[in-house]
């Protein structure tokens, strides 16, 4: 018994590790099906309810008219705010201009030659071939969209067949898994996104207000850049207090008043993300901490900043399944949220 035990946790072992190298090599065919997978879940709601009282196909135009709408609203959020403080950074190119001066005079008088590395390390050619990169990350960001956007689409339309399929399973065990992992993992994404959201509308709320109050510029555009990254765990945050801090260097002119200001802007994400966010989500994602900082920085290894987005849906998903089955419901039980009340044994 024990070695038929062993042998089960090798073979899934070796078997998450084949799935995730899959995963890595494949992440153009993966990666915008899991995408389509979550939204689905996210939309069904509308889906359902537009097509109990319209036809299908015009449900489904709604459905999609919605749900693109939100994404480039999102996105215009974050270029408008962006855009603002470009063009304001601009115009006062020549204060920054100085500042870069006075930094590389003062770096020169501790003996390092800035001159000699940015030469070596900053040509023409390597900067082209940045932009070459970005460029090329744009059309594949275009192209993962519209692909994603086509999953959803033939998704939507084959929820309520697929479901008659899982229910005409002659297999109970296999039946009931599927039926209600779904149900409860899709459950669990809604609820996922709306503290999500939430947390992300406070965050704004607050990165503002510090902003009116402090007096550095762009207070509005500042939270509306800290709502929208909030979906995006740490690293959005990250971008969120690093580009406020680098305005202040140049608006404040003490190094410590640009230093209280990334202290407050981190102080804030830290308050929101690790106090007030766990306390309202409350058994909601039923992970431990230690596994959700793993959960992003896995995914974000294997499919990038897309994968950072998604890590901590796909560690939900992967526990709620587990939970399902009692010869997997230990790692469900491992993995998640620690107990509030220490395990008694069996009398």
């Amino acid at each position: 018994m024990l070695a038929d035990r062993g042998l089960k946790t090798m073979v899934g072992v070796v078997a998450a590790i084949l799935a995730s190298a899959a995963a890595y090599q494949a992440s153009s065919v993966f990666a915008p099906l899991v995408l389509a997978l979550f939204i689905i879940a996210i939309v069904w709601p509308l889906q359902h309810r537009l097509q109990s009282r319209l036809p299908k196909l015009l449900a489904l135009a709604i459905t999609i008219v919605v749900t693109v709408t939100v994404c480039l609203a999102f996105a215009s959020l974050v270029v408008w705010g962006f855009s603002r403080v470009a063009r304001s950074l601009a115009s006062d190119a020549a204060r920054y201009q100085a500042l870069y001066d006075s930094l590389i005079a003062w770096l020169e008088a501790q003996g390092l030659s800035v001159a000699e590395i940015w030469a070596e390390h900053f040509n023409a050619t390597r900067i082209l071939r940045i932009a070459q990169y970005l460029g090329g990350k744009v059309n594949t960001t275009l192209t993962f969209w519209i692909i994603t956007l086509v999953y959803v689409l033939l998704g939507l339309l084959e929820v309520d067949d697929m479901r008659r399929k899982v229910e005409a399973l002659g297999n109970p065990d296999a039946r009931r898994l599927l039926l209600a992992g779904t149900r409860a993992t899709a459950q669990k994404f809604r609820r996922y996104m709306l503290v999500r959201t939430m947390m992300s509308i406070l965050t704004g709320l607050l990165v503002w207000a510090f902003a009116k109050l402090s007096g550095l510029s762009f207070a509005a555009e500042w939270g509306v850049i800290a709502f929208a990254l909030n979906y995006i765990p740490f690293i959005g945050p990250f971008i969120a207090t690093l580009f406020p801090t680098l305005l202040a260097i140049s608006q404040f002119d003490t190094w410590q008043a640009a230093l209280g200001v990334f202290a407050c802007l981190n102080i804030i994400q830290f308050v929101v993300g690790s106090y007030v966010e766990p306390r309202v989500a409350g058994n909601l994602l039923s992970i431990s901490p230690t596994v959700v900082l793993f959960a992003i920085f896995f995914w974000t290894f294997l499919w990038g900043l897309f994968g950072t987005f998604i890590g901590v849906p796909m560690a939900i998903a992967i526990l709620t399944f587990c939970s399902q089955h009692p010869s997997s419901r230990w790692v469900a039980d491992l993995l998640g949220r620690p107990l509030q009340e220490p395990i008694r044994p069996p009398t």
